[in-house]
């Protein structure tokens, strides 16, 4: 079992357009809302939904925190209905968001997801790997990039600029709060995500199968 650690997003696609009403920052009540977002884009910008058994696992993983924590950071673009339909979300000092998740997140999560397997076959399995084994960003690319970032949209608002749209709110925010650079992690496989990072201006940092981007503020 392989699902997207990167978090990937996809901007165009033959799609109904669809007006997107607002850009705003997250809210607490918008957390089931963008679980079900991030479980709709979280098979390398799929549908994730018949991958896992317990459908809140991968939100945990990669929603959750950055809502809920005080080093998160999240934007999430309404559609026509007024209902989130897709976000950006962030750290804008990657270590202390690692560390108030260890603290603060993880621990209750372990309880409720007690023994992981050495081996993960399954998404569940390996949504609950990470929550005891969390991925850490590396050093070096820390180093230049301190603040981190993934993205998705539901497919009936790609295709219209708000991804581009998400991606200039969140890096105006961090620019405030003076961070230097930012990194995000996508999937290989997702080429178009990738060239969409890249018309932005994020640059490779590794070869690796899960392709690792900075850009500097």
């Amino acid at each position: 079992m392989r699902l997207c650690r990167g978090r990937p997003y996809r901007e165009s696609g033959s799609y109904t357009p669809r007006t997107v009403m607002l850009i705003r920052p997250v809210e607490p009540a918008d957390l089931e809302a963008l679980y079900e977002v991030g479980l709709r884009t979280g098979d390398a910008g799929e549908d994730a939904t018949g991958l896992f058994q317990d459908p809140r696992l991968l939100g945990e993983v990669y929603v959750g925190p950055y809502v809920t924590l005080e080093a998160g950071i999240g934007f999430t673009a309404l559609d026509e209905n007024g209902e989130p339909a897709g976000y950006v979300l962030a750290a804008a000092d990657t270590r202390r968001f690692e560390a108030e998740a260890e603290e603060r997140w993880w621990p209750s999560l372990r309880e409720r997801y007690p023994n992981p397997v050495d081996d993960p076959s399954t998404a569940d399995e390996e949504m609950i790997a990470l929550i005891h084994d969390p991925e850490l960003a590396a050093d070096e690319v820390v180093a230049e990039y301190p603040a981190h970032l993934h993205i998705d949209l539901l497919p009936h608002i790609q295709g219209q600029g708000v991804g581009r749209r998400l991606i200039d709110r969140l890096l105006d925010e961090l620019r405030s709060r003076e961070v230097t650079g930012v990194h995000l992690g996508a999937d290989a496989r997702n080429e178009r995500a990738i060239a969409f990072y890249e018309h932005l201006g994020f640059v490779h940092l590794g070869d690796d199968d899960d392709v690792v981007m900075g850009k500097f503020l």
